[in-house]
C-alpha cells in the first residue's frame, strides 16, 4: 500500500485493544484479532497504533503477532502516532491516562520536539520488531497545547510541535516513511497545524460522528480533501457510548449529572429509531461517518476476533433516506 499516493483502505484497524484499553486481553485473543484482520481484508491492510497505547504494548504485540502469523511486510501498512515514549514503571500504576490502560508493565512520557519525536519513531520501530511504520504523525498535539500554563507556554509548545514535524518531514524526504499526518481529538488544532505543515493525511477523533458534526468541521474536511489530503474518521462511536458503552469520549458518563442525562436521552431516542428501521446503531454510526465526500476511511477497533468481519462490513452500511429524515425531524442530527 502506498499511502503517499493517497491509497487507503476503507477501514483502518485500530490497535488500542492490543494495548489493554480498559481491560487486559489474553495474548492469544489479540493474535486471533490480527489473524482475522489479515484473513478478512480485501482492499489493503492499515493498522493504526501509537506509543501511547499501553505504553508501547500495542506496538509490541502487533509486531509479535504479525511475525508469528508469517505476514509479509509488503502486505500491510502501519501508522504510528508519535509523541509518547516508553519508560520504566516506577510506581504502582502508570502516570499517564490513569484508569484507561489495564495491567501494563511500563509507563510513558510525552516527547514532542525535534529530537523527542525521532526517539519515539525509533523506539516504535524497535517495538514492532521486523516491521516498520510507513505512516507517522504527532499524536494528541491538542492535548499537548491544552496543557499550556500561559500564552508564552503555548507558543513554546506550538514551536515544539512544528519542530517535531520538521523531523517527520525529514523522515519522509529521506524515504524512511511514506507519509506524514496528524491525529487529534480537537479538529481546530488540526486546522491550525495544517495551515503551516504539508500533511498527507489527517485523522480526526470524536469529532465527526452521528452525535456531533459541526458544519465548520465539514467545511474544513471538504477544503483539505480538495487539496489531496486524505481524511480518516476515527472514534465514530464517541468512545463506544453510541453503541451502548458507558464511556463518552473516553470519560465515564453518569446518569446522575445533567450532562449525562442529556447524553442518555439522545442515545435512547437514537436506539429507538434504529430499532424502528431495523438497523444496528453501529451501522447508522458508520454510514454517517462515511457519508461526507471528504472522508476516505473510518478507523475501527475491536477487542473480539468475531467482530472483525462485522467491522469491515460496517463500512458498506446502507441506511434508508427515511431514517435520516426522521433523525433530522427529531433533532438528533444536523448538517446532513
Amino acid at each position: 500500500m502506498d499511502s503517499r499516493k493517497n491509497v487507503l483502505p476503507r477501514v483502518v484497524f485500530g490497535t488500542s485493544s492490543l494495548g489493554n484499553l480498559y481491560k487486559a486481553l489474553p495474548y492469544m485473543v489479540k493474535k486471533e484479532i490480527i489473524k482475522e484482520i489479515i484473513d478478512c481484508s480485501s482492499d489493503g491492510i492499515l493498522f493504526d497504533t501509537a506509543g501511547k497505547y499501553g505504553a508501547g504494548l500495542a506496538l509490541e504485540v502487533l509486531g509479535k503477532c504479525l511475525e508469528e502469523l508469517g505476514v509479509n511486510e509488503a502486505e500491510i501498512a502501519i501508522s504510528n502516532k508519535l509523541g509518547w515514549y516508553r519508560v520504566p514503571l516506577t510506581g504502582k500504576e502508570p502516570t499517564f491516562e490513569k484508569g484507561v490502560w489495564a495491567e501494563i508493565d511500563y509507563d510513558a512520557v510525552q516527547r514532542i520536539s525535534y529530537r523527542g519525536i525521532l526517539e519515539c519513531f525509533h523506539q516504535g520501530n524497535e517495538l514492532l520488531g521486523k516491521y516498520q511504520a510507513n505512516m507517522v504523525s504527532v499524536h494528541d498535539p491538542d492535548e499537548y497545547l491544552a496543557a499550556s500554563t500561559s500564552e508564552a507556554d503555548r507558543i513554546k509548545r506550538l514551536d515544539d510541535i512544528f519542530e517535531a514535524y520538521r523531523a517527520l518531514k525529514e523522515l519522509r524526504d529521506e524515504g524512511k516513511v511514506d507519509s506524514i499526518g496528524i491525529g487529534a481529538k480537537d479538529w481546530k488544532i488540526i486546522e491550525e497545524i495544517s495551515s503551516r505543515v504539508s500533511l498527507d493525511w489527517i485523522m480526526i477523533a470524536n469529532s465527526l460522528t452521528i452525535k456531533t458534526h459541526p458544519i465548520e468541521l465539514i467545511e474544513f474536511i471538504n477544503s483539505v480533501s480538495s487539496k489531496g489530503v486524505r481524511v480518516i474518521n476515527s472514534a465514530v462511536f464517541n468512545g463506544g457510548f453510541l453503541i451502548g458503552g458507558d464511556f463518552y469520549n473516553y470519560q465515564l458518563v453518569s446518569k446522575g449529572s445533567a450532562y449525562g442525562r442529556k447524553l442518555f436521552e439522545w442515545r435512547d431516542s437514537f436506539f429507538n429509531l434504529c430499532k424502528k428501521y431495523e438497523i444496528s446503531p453501529a451501522e447508522a454510526c458508520c454510514a454517517f461517518a462515511l457519508h461526507f465526500p471528504g472522508i476516505s476511511s473510518i478507523a475501527l477497533s475491536s477487542s473480539r476476533p468475531e467482530k472483525v468481519a462485522q467491522n469491515i462490513k460496517l463500512a458498506q452500511s446502507r441506511v434508508s433516506a427515511q431514517f435520516w429524515e426522521e433523525m433530522v425531524e427529531e433533532g438528533l442530527i444536523q448538517n446532513y
